[in-house]
This record gives C-alpha cells, sequence and structure tokens, in this order.
C-alpha cells in the first residue's frame, strides 16, 4: 500500500489556517478541525510587504532600535523647577499658542482645542472675551504650533501660552529638558476647552500663587524630585500613570509636601496650594507626562531606526514620529473615536475624536501597555482585568524589548513592553492601546467618559514606505 493510501485511510485531523470557510462542513462529518487564525502580513498590501522584506533583512535597522530603547530606559527625568513658558520653552514667543498633537490650523481645530485657545488669550489678556480672541486669531499675529516640537507636551487640547507655568522636568542621563503644564484638575478647565471666569481665575492663581510656591519648595529640596522613581513605585501600587495616577500624586505629595511648610510664605497661601495637589488626583500625570517626554526626545534622530518616539493627537488627526525619520516629519490620519465608558447623560456622538499629547505614556511604555498591572483601571475606562493583563501581553508582540524599570506585578514583574517597532505593526497587524478620556466635542463641556483607543494603522503604513524610501535612497 502507497503512502498516499495509507494516508486516505487514516483518520484525518484537520489544521484550518486563516478564513473559517471550510470550519462548518468539516464538523458536520465528525472531523477533528483546529483553527488558526492566520492572516497575510500588512494586510496582504504588496507594496507594503515588499517594504518589510526589504527592511526585515536590514541588521543595521535591529542595532538602531536596540539603541533607542537603551536610550530610552536609561533616560532618569527629575523636576528640577517651575518656571514660565516664555523663559524656558523653546521657540516661544508672546504670539505663539503651542497645542496637542501634530500640526493643525485655527480652522481645522476642534470645539474643545478652538475653546482653549480663546481662554488662552483671555488669560494672556490679549483678549477680553471670545469676540476679540477670534478677531486676533484672525488677524494672522498668533501662531500656532505642537507642543511636541517644543520639548513640551500637554494633556488634551494641549494648549500652552506664553505666560502659563510649566515644570521643568531634566533627563539626568542625557541632559535634555522637557515641559508641562500644571494640571488644573476636574470640571471646568481649560484642556477641555472651558474659558470662563472660574477656568481664568483658577489659571491666574496657579501663575501667580501655586507656582512660585512651588518653585521656592524646589529650590529648597535642592536635588529635585525623582519623577522615574515614582513612576516605578506607583506602577507596583495599582497605577499606570497615564488615566490612574492616585499612587503616583500621593508619593510626589509626600515627597514634596513638608519643604511648603518650612517655607516663609503666607500659611493660607501655604495652605492653598497643598489642598490643590491633595485634591487632584491627576496632579502627577502632567510630571509622567514630561519625564516620558524628555526620554523620548533624547531617542530621536537615531539613524536607521523603526521606533515610535511621538504620539500625538490634535482632536482631528492623531501623529506619529519615527526615530530614524527625525522629529520634523509626522506621519498623520484621522483621530479615532474613543471606545468606552460613558458619564450618564452622554452618547458616543457627543465625544470627540481622541485629543491629547497623553500618549506620551505609552509611546514610553506606560499607561495603555501596564494597564495589566493597574486593575482598577477597568473600572474608569470599561473591560475587565483579564482584559487588561492581555493587552498588556499584547504589547511585547510590537515592541522591541521590556523596560524592567516600569514592571509589573501581575505579569510575574516582567517590564512593561517599550519601543513600538513600525515594522512588527505592519507584520502583525497589533496596534498600540491607549486608555483615555473622552472629552466632548463642544468646548467646555468637559470630560463625558473614558476608553480605550488605537492610532490609524494608515499612520504606521505611511511611516513604514517612508523607511523603505529612505534606505533604497541610501543605497542607490
Amino acid at each position: 500500500m502507497s503512502e498516499m493510501s495509507k494516508l486516505l485511510q487514516s483518520e484525518l485531523k484537520v489544521v484550518n489556517i486563516g478564513a473559517k470557510t471550510f470550519i462548518e462542513d468539516l464538523k458536520l462529518q465528525e472531523r477533528d478541525v483546529v483553527h488558526v487564525a492566520w492572516k497575510p502580513p500588512a494586510g496582504g498590501d504588496v507594496s507594503l510587504i515588499k517594504a518589510l522584506e526589504v527592511l526585515e533583512k536590514d541588521e543595521k535597522i535591529k542595532e538602531a532600535n536596540e539603541k533607542v530603547v537603551n536610550i530610552m530606559k536609561a533616560s532618569h527625568g527629575v523636576l528640577i523647577d517651575m518656571a514660565e513658558a516664555i523663559d524656558v520653552v523653546p521657540g516661544m514667543d508672546e504670539n505663539t499658542i503651542l497645542h496637542a498633537g501634530p500640526p493643525i490650523s485655527w480652522e481645522r481645530m476642534c470645539g474643545p482645542m478652538k475653546g482653549a485657545v480663546i481662554g488662552a488669550l483671555i488669560f494672556e489678556d490679549r483678549a477680553k472675551n471670545e469676540e476679540e480672541a477670534v478677531k486676533l486669531i484672525e488677524s494672522g499675529i498668533i501662531k500656532f504650533s505642537p507642543c511636541n516640537e517644543h520639548s513640551a507636551v500637554g494633556p488634551m487640547a494641549g494648549v500652552l501660552s506664553p505666560h502659563m507655568p510649566v515644570h521643568v522636568v531634566k533627563d539626568m542621563t542625557h541632559g535634555n529638558v522637557s515641559f508641562c503644564s500644571v494640571n488644573e484638575g476636574l470640571g471646568k478647565v481649560l484642556r477641555y476647552g472651558a474659558y470662563d471666569e472660574s477656568v481664568i481665575k483658577r489659571l491666574k492663581w496657579i501663575r501667580e500663587e501655586f507656582a512660585p510656591i512651588m518653585k521656592k519648595a524646589l529650590a529648597l529640596k535642592g536635588d529635585g524630585v525623582d519623577i522615574k522613581s515614582l513612576i516605578s513605585q506607583a506602577v507596583h501600587m495599582g497605577d499606570e500613570c497615564h488615566n490612574r495616577n492616585k499612587a503616583a500624586t500621593s508619593l510626589f505629595f509626600r515627597e514634596i509636601s513638608s519643604y511648603f511648610f518650612l517655607l516663609e510664605e503666607d500659611k493660607k497661601a501655604i495652605a492653598r496650594c497643598v489642598e490643590f495637589m491633595k485634591g487632584n488626583d491627576h496632579y502627577f500625570l502632567n510630571l509622567s507626562m514630561a519625564a516620558c517626554k524628555a526620554a523620548t526626545d533624547a531617542a530621536q534622530h537615531v539613524e536607521g531606526s523603526t521606533v515610535v518616539t511621538t504620539m500625538a493627537r490634535n482632536g482631528v488627526d492623531f501623529g506619529i514620529r519615527i526615530s530614524g525619520l527625525g522629529k520634523e516629519t509626522w506621519f498623520t490620519a484621522p483621530a479615532d473615536k474613543i471606545k468606552g465608558l460613558l458619564f450618564p447623560g452622554f452618547t458616543e456622538d457627543d465625544a470627540n475624536p481622541d485629543i491629547g499629547d497623553s500618549t506620551i505614556t505609552e509611546t514610553m511604555g506606560i499607561g495603555g501597555f501596564a494597564m495589566g498591572g493597574s486593575p482598577a483601571i477597568v473600572q474608569f475606562v470599561g473591560g475587565t482585568v483579564a482584559d487588561a493583563i492581555a493587552y498588556s501581553e499584547k504589547m511585547y508582540t510590537i515592541t522591541t524589548s521590556e523596560n524592567t524599570n516600569f514592571s509589573i506585578p501581575t505579569l510575574d514583574f516582567r517590564g512593561s513592553a517599550i519601543g513600538i517597532d513600525v515594522l512588527k505593526v505592519i507584520a502583525t497587524g497589533t496596534l498600540p492601546i491607549i486608555n483615555t478620556g473622552m472629552a466632548h466635542k463642544v468646548a467646555g463641556i468637559g470630560q463625558v467618559g473614558a476608553g480605550l483607543v488605537s492610532p490609524p494603522m494608515d499612520c504606521f503604513k505611511k511611516a513604514l514606505l517612508a523607511l523603505a524610501e529612505k534606505r533604497s535612497n541610501a543605497n542607490e
């Protein structure tokens, strides 16, 4: 009997790969079927497959990517000072307003961002009301630029104006500095596009009382506040340092508050500052963002690298930047809506598309990437603890390395996934996971929920083709 005859007469066990078309028929014939959920790389797109084949053979890319993640992991962000943006942020002047996400014009801005810009101009005493602010903007005097192009980051609308105070975070390993505003807390806030009297009053109090006292406390402490260390501890305490910052804010408060009481300042002013920090669980978010920004900025411009160093959104477009393609080049696509839990009284139609620079945390491997170690976050963004763990585990398939500085207890203290690789995203079809808040599409209404979102795949497709083209040109 031939081998073929033996095979045909034996009991067949079938492996079905890809489409499930044949499974039901085989089951009706009482055959054992194992299904393999296979998809062609790059979704079967021939141009992307060719680009992958070329780039995946290049050993220099692997070396460059390892260099990038080593820079990011070695980064050591420390809060050293408070200052007004115009005094420290590169490229800032009296007529410049910075914003979250990739570049965008006033005409294309979403409601929350337009509201935040109007509020910033009122705060700066450049306008008394919305009408005057819009007139000033339309005159062409005001210039807009992404925070990310000025060593800065901003949550939600991310609007930063010249005389807003910023945290100054220095990367003690590489020497670069980064900046982020002071978190206003919840309720009606500028970052969601609100600009009524209460919002402006709070912003001016932050500038005139809180920031000067924090600056003096930091000077008294002398060696700054080690943000990297606080993130590491907070991840072990159930934070992921994007949407859950309870532990991190508490650790920061413990680190700095005693220095407030050593200052020769009015006791009531000290009490107001302490209460402000104590009552704002999200205070640490802006510090986390600045530390992550310092790390990813240090890793920019590594020739040949395919690692993502920026993910940011402006409420209209999502943009990414790649280490090996320089900070001047953005790859953008329309920002998606967030899927998750809505506050009572709101629907998905109320929510603005994804917005904010806070995805710098996921770029650094925390935030959504560390959800597996933050069980309580599912009560905020939806899903189950098992889902959160699964998301964290999935991120290892699209990243270059693991960051043991931020280890996840529920994953047996495995380091968080770090170094999003464009090649792996395209090859696997897996996108980075982001947990985030939802802003109402109308300026000033505020947060309407929270959930999960990913960058558009088109951002990565465009980046891959640009990487392949650059390599091709270099070989000519």
